[in-house]
Parts: structure tokens; sequence; C-alpha cells
């Protein structure tokens, strides 16, 4: 079995998110940057069946940075046999549509069983990369899963609807996108975290896999412009002298939110 985990550097949640005016961009030096945790939820699934299934082979893959080969290494220190590291100027600010071909070309150059990753990240919170991964890659997609069951020939699990819980399956090779239900993911040992020096961490290029930032033929969103969020108005103050709740009424009614 072949897995295929997407994980990504992303600001601290705890941290401040900001945006540069100037770019547009997320500006990631304003907090540490860490590894999504639900890149670290989704490498766990892939784990926890490689412990259980001898000759299971979990790569991570990431698109960042040249900077964040140290976190993409903390995947190889939680127990991924190797990983690869999309690297290229020309995915500065890529939208998700670039982003998925990066991945899928990434993902094309080996032989694959199953694709595994959230549903969507802390950062951009765009959650439309797994589908568009499934469909650049021909495979069936799982979306949001609650549980994840791996078999020799399938993926299957479960997940919310309205009214209830829907179960799924499709065959592999498929791409399956998780959510924060799945477990915590482990810690990385000591022992992990030396032999992740020594694990394979493959760095490529848009060259390397045939992927243009600039096709005039591919579908590509511009952004046009950015601004600072206004800062937030003062509210109303209802004093209570009897008739706070004429007032508070009258409130919402003039808003009409009754």
């Amino acid at each position: 079995m072949k897995i295929f985990v997407l994980v990504k550097e992303v600001p601290d949640t705890y941290g401040d998110r900001k945006l540069n005016l100037e770019t547009g961009l997320a500006d990631r030096t304003a907090s540490e940057a860490v590894l999504d945790e639900i890149g670290e939820r989704a490498l766990e699934v892939a784990l926890s069946y490689a412990d259980a299934h001898e000759g299971t082979e979990v790569t991570v893959l990431s698109l960042a940075p040249e900077s964040a080969a140290a976190t993409v290494r903390k995947g190889l220190a939680m127990g991924a046999a190797n990983a690869v590291h999309v690297v290229d100027d020309g995915l500065v600010g890529a939208d998700i549509i670039l982003t998925a071909e990066a991945l899928a070309a990434a993902i094309r150059r080996a032989e694959f069983d199953l694709v595994i990753t959230g549903n969507v990240s802390t950062d951009g919170s765009g959650g439309m990369l797994p589908a568009a991964l499934a469909e650049l890659l021909d495979v069936p997609h799982l979306t949001g899963l609650n549980a994840v069951e791996i078999g020799e020939s399938e993926a299957a699990g479960v997940r919310p609807v309205d009214g209830g819980v829907q179960r799924v399956s499709a065959s592999l090779p498929t791409v399956v996108s998780i959510t924060e239900a799945l477990p915590d993911a482990r810690f990385p040992n000591f022992k992990g975290i030396m032999a992740a020096k020594k694990k394979p961490l493959e760095t490529v290029s848009l060259a390397d896999l045939g992927v243009r930032a600039d096709d005039p033929d591919a579908a590509r969103s511009i952004m046009l412009s950015v601004a600072e969020r206004p800062p937030r108005e003062a509210g109303i103050k209802i004093t209570d002298e009897g008739n706070a709740g004429e007032q508070l009424a009258d409130f919402l009614i003039e808003n009409r939110l009754v």
C-alpha cells in the first residue's frame, strides 16, 4: 500500500493572522510557523494503518517555501517513510487550481493507492483542494470523513449529513479528506526525530513536474484588490429603566432581525 499524505505549514492558529496589504498574501512572519493540525491528523490515519500493515509506505507531500523544510521533516519524525517538498517561486500566491495541479503532478510521478488530506486548511480555508486533486488524478473522492476505514482494495468512512450520518466507500486508488473528528496525531519521539534526519526528503520544482504557473490556457484566479478590515464599530447599549424589553424589540425590528 502506497499512501500520500498532504501536509502544510501554516501560521500558528493561536498567533496573529495578518495580511500583507501590498501583496494581498498572508503575512507568514506575523506568528510562528507550524504544521497544520488537520494535516497531522491525516498523517495519523496513514501511520495507524501502516503500524498494522507491514509493507505500507507513507509519503508526506507538501507545497511550501524552501524555509518550510524543517516543518515538513516533522512528518518524517512522526513516522512517514519519505517526503516530497514542492518548492518554486512561481507558486507564491498560487490559487487552489495551480496548487492542485502541482500536487497532482508530484503524486503521479509514483504509483499511489491512497491520498489522505484534511478537508480544509487553517490559513486559506478554501476547502476545495481535495476535490480539485481528485479531479486531476481522475480518481474518486471521499469527502469530509469523520471516520476512515482502509482495506486492500477500497477505502470507506462516514461523514455527517443533515439529520444523520452517511456511509461512503470507493475503490482504490482514491482521495480521502478528513475532518477534525479524527484522533489527535502522535508526538514525534527522540528516536523518530533522529531517524528523520536520514530519511529521504526530495525537493522538486514546477519544471520537474511539468507544470507552468503562467499557462495561458489554465484557469487561474487573480487578486484584484486587498484592504484592511475596518475597525469594529461600537454597539448600542441598552439601559434597563423598565422598558429594556421594548427597546430590544425596537432594535430587532429596526434591523430586520425578527
